[in-house]
């Protein structure tokens, strides 16, 4: 007799060791692995935080801080180099290099501060800190890029949660530096920042990659993938509310050493709400594994078959293609958008270039305000402590953007056809308006422009990389969802350098002559007024118009294409392979009854045979026993007499 199939009580606790290495092995685990790598990497999004200790401790001006910045930006975007080690390496050693370099980048950047090593020339800590940043263009290509193949039937949600989780890492590393260290030492976070990240994705190495599901399998977690995915999302959210609560009250209240701790071990159990959702999840799969291991083997069977003949089909494939074909014939000659694009062809369409230009200036000119936020809220009278709130409440509402880029976005698009690129639009140019609160900013109203500035940031590359995966295809996404990050530091070093640096540094200098002063070599050069930004921050809005004017260009050409059915193909080959695989049980099945008929004949022929057989002998028994008795008779009867 079979074993009757585990229930969710025994199939875990009977063989708990079993279970683990499945769970362990799922891309739901890979997932919440996946978050709690996310959720200590966006630490380019503290630059704001500890700027100012930079600029005291080496005496820099505000356009030498700012170039500082832009090596910030342009190494957490430059990911073109990871893109094409994950091409041809594990996902494990893409991670591994990340957290080598981001330890490597803030470790020496925190050794100048301390005074542990001679003081940095400028050069070197622009390259100390373009290599801590750049450990963030591995982590997001080794993760992202997995997961994003993991569930390409829900690309856009998992890009939004898992950028969300990057976009609160801000709040969170917060939270733990200040029951670390306190308030006053910017120091420490430097280091902090360096070790932290490099330590989860160490522990999480391994778990992070791609993984193969079985047409059944991806069958029956379709139906409440997106269950779980919210689930997440309600959990995200619940942190994200209470970092923001914490967040505003460390605004007015100091806390002491013991609620600070308090407030960070909550941080954390939040953090771990999702491997609980995982583990449940696990058990609902280990438990229908237990119950049709025959089907899955079957299908594996089936798509080990199809792995075979796909050289052979490529191979096929390479013959009839006409030899007059030439590479550069290939480039321009462009597959239909949501076909997979080499990158050339991808590269060199005006799709691509729309989606530069939207990011050089919408992403250049985030990452300008997220960079002066510390001398924007000096120059504008806030307080250290509050400039902090700042600080925290952008990465908090980059979450949301990155939430509403990805749940929302998907749900706008599946269900009312609205192409992403007109969110796009949208959030450009919202972002405009966030520029003009600190151009001609009021009381109070740079709360408002850093909850707006952190909304916009967090939703624009989200919607841009799922664009990019959406009309290129997912065959070369490792290295395009990097190409998708190389306007962003070109932006950031026009708008951020070139111009707000300079204004900044111009109006600075007016000031000091106002006052009879002149600046001393190696002094830090600081503006107070609403003076200092005003220029810079109205040139910055009539680039974000730019932008948002790219984006409307490149919805008019991706209309056609996003209201059809974007996501047919991938429902149609899990179809095609749980039909092939259901076709294969029934000719099994058939083939299964004609045997045990045959068997059966077979028998019932043997049985007939066999009695036939028994009769014969007995006749053949009988008959010699009557012999036998008729002769002894005869030879015993006396002989006649005469």
């Amino acid at each position: 007799m079979s074993e009757a199939p585990p229930t969710p009580s025994t199939g875990c606790t009977g063989n708990l060791p079993s279970f683990v290495l499945f769970a362990a092995k799922s891309r739901w685990f890979s997932v919440f692995a996946s978050l709690m790598v996310m959720s200590g990497s966006g630490t380019i999004y503290l630059f704001g935080t500890y700027s100012k200790e930079l600029k005291t401790t080496f005496g820099y001006d505000q356009e030498t801080l700012n170039l500082l910045g832009f090596f910030k930006d342009l190494g957490a975007n430059i990911g073109i180099f990871a893109g094409l080690i994950a091409e041809v390496t594990p996902t494990w050693l893409v991670l591994l290099i990340g957290a080598a370099m981001n330890f490597f980048g803030y470790f020496m950047m925190w050794l100048g501060v301390r005074g542990k090593i001679a003081k940095p020339e400028i050069w070197h800590m622009c390259v100390y800190m373009y290599i801590a940043a750049n450990s963030l263009s591995f982590v997001n290509t080794g993760v992202m890029v997995t997961c994003v193949k993991n569930f390409p039937q829900s690309r856009g949600i998992m890009i939004g949660l898992l950028k969300g989780y990057i976009g609160l890492s801000g709040a969170i590393i917060t939270q733990i530096y200040l029951a670390l260290y306190g308030f006053q030492d910017k120091r420490a976070l430097i280091l902090l920042i360096g070790w932290l990240p490099a330590a989860i994705s160490v522990v999480f190495l391994c778990t992070i990659r791609p993984i193969k599901i079985t047409a059944a399998v991806e069958n029956q977690q379709q139906k409440r993938l997106h269950k779980v995915f919210f689930r997440f999302l309600y959990v995200s959210i619940v942190l994200a509310l209470f970092l923001m609560a914490m967040t505003l009250t460390q605004k007015s209240v100091v806390f002491p050493r013991v609620a600070q701790a308090t407030t960070a071990a909550v941080v954390c159990f939040l953090l771990l709400i999702p491997l609980l959702i995982i583990i449940r999840e696990e058990l609902v799969s280990w438990t229908l594994t237990k119950q049709e291991p025959r089907r899955i083997a079957l299908e594996e069977t089936q798509e080990q078959g199809q792995r075979d003949q796909g050289p052979q089909e490529l191979e096929l494939d390479q013959e009839i293609k006409p030899k007059g074909t030439s590479f550069f014939s290939n480039i321009f000659k462009k597959p239909p958008r949501g076909e997979d694009y080499t990158i050339l062809q991808a590269i060199l369409s005006i799709d691509m270039l729309l989606i530069f230009i939207a990011t050089l200036f919408g992403l250049g000119s985030s990452f300008t305000a997220t960079d002066n936020l510390g001398q924007i809220g000096e120059a504008l009278g806030y307080k250290p402590q509050t400039i902090n709130t700042f600080v925290s409440l952008i990465s908090i509402w980059n979450f949301f953007g990155r939430i509403f880029s990805g749940f929302v976005s998907e749900i706008l698009l599946t269900r009312y056809k609205i192409p992403r690129p007109l969110m796009l639009t949208v959030v450009l140019t919202l972002e405009g308006i966030a520029y003009l609160l600190i151009a001609f900013a009021f009381p109070g109203s740079l709360y408002i422009a850093s909850v707006i500035i952190g909304f916009t940031l967090g939703a624009q590359l989200p919607l841009a990389l799922a664009i990019i995966s959406e009309v290129f295809g997912l065959k070369y996404y490792s290295t395009l969802f990097n190409c998708g990050h190389l306007a962003s530091p070109l932006g950031s070093y026009l708008l951020n350098v070139r111009v707000t640096g300079m204004l900044y540094d111009k109006e600075a200098r007016k000031e000091l002559a106002r006052l009879g002063l002149h600046r001393i070599k190696g002094q830090d050069l600081t503006c107070i007024g609403t003076r200092c930004y005003k220029l810079s921050f109205t040139v910055l809005t009539a680039t974000t118009l730019v932008s948002a004017l790219a984006s409307l260009i490149l919805l008019m050409r991706t209309l056609k294409f996003y209201r059809s059915d974007i996501y047919k193909k991938f429902r149609e080959n899990t179809e095609n392979v749980v039909e092939a695989v259901h076709t294969e049980n029934v000719v099994e099945a058939v083939h299964t009854d004609n045997v045990v008929e045959a068997v059966h004949t077979e028998n019932t022929e043997n049985v007939v045979e066999a009695v036939h057989t028994d009769n014969v002998v007995e006749a053949v028994h009988t008959e010699n026993v009557v012999e036998a008795v008729h002769t002894e008779m005869a030879s015993s009867s006396p002989a006649p007499t005469h």
